[in-house]
């Protein structure tokens, strides 16, 4: 199984952090996010991760290296100056992921989620992890039944985690899911994820695991310093 990092964000709301360094390239407990993931991504068997740029993406390779530290084959794949967002930068990185499931990780997040609970084989199209409402996103994205799938409503929803496996044809038919939306008649493609997930979804197609442990999108200056915090504790 091969791993998709999402890296290529601007960081607007990281200012002024980001201004001079990308979102997962900033420290928590002692590390760079993205390097939290190497990490795990490395203990859970993995051993190739492509690794989206965009902003500042030259700083990535210069403080990653090849990966060999991870025991890790890192592939940087840019994006160009506009990022492709998470539909168009997946879509971006296809043949390098080639026909088998994927993961795929933000790179802005923080998680004790062992990857080994995750299935190499998706029953569906993706399995994805969910969790607990975070207060900055009360409402939640999906509802997850008992049998582990996934709706667009019901009660108590939960949050997508960013964490998740794909199948390759998840991409089909991707421009058919997204109409017309802005950048998708781009060369690459700019679209979002949502919609092929919602697709996914109204055809009984995408199942979840709950995490109940930590979690976070550090998306702030303010949620990065109690990350730190928390981890140098």
């Amino acid at each position: 199984m091969k791993a998709l990092i999402f890296a290529a964000g601007f960081g607007e709301r990281m200012r002024p952090l980001t201004e001079h360094t990308p979102k997962p390239l900033l420290q928590a407990g002692g590390k760079s996010l993205i390097e939290w993931h190497l990490e795990k991504l490395s203990g859970f068997g993995i051993s190739e991760v492509v690794v989206n740029t965009s902003w500042l993406a030259q700083q990535f390779p210069e403080r990653l290296g090849d990966g060999s530290r991870w025991g890790l084959q890192l592939h940087f794949i840019y994006e160009g100056p506009q990022p492709l967002e998470t539909g168009g930068g997946m879509w971006n990185a296809r043949t390098l992921l080639g026909e088998a499931p994927f993961l795929v990780v933000n790179g802005d997040i923080w998680t004790d989620f062992d990857f080994a609970r995750l299935p190499r084989e998706p029953a569906g199209d993706a399995h994805l992890v969910l969790v607990d409402n975070p207060p900055q996103h009360p409402q939640g994205d999906f509802a997850l039944a008992a049998d582990g799938h996934v709706h667009l409503d019901g009660d108590d929803k939960l949050t997508y985690s960013g964490i998740g496996v794909y199948r390759p044809h998840f991409l089909d038919d991707w421009r058919a899911r997204i109409g017309d939306a802005p950048g998708s008649d781009e060369t690459p493609p700019r679209f979002r994820l949502l919609p092929l997930m919602k697709a996914a979804i109204a055809r009984d197609a995408m199942t979840a695991t709950h995490h109940r442990g930590r979690w976070t999108d550090v998306g702030t200056p303010q949620r990065l310093a109690a990350l730190d915090a928390e981890l140098r504790a």
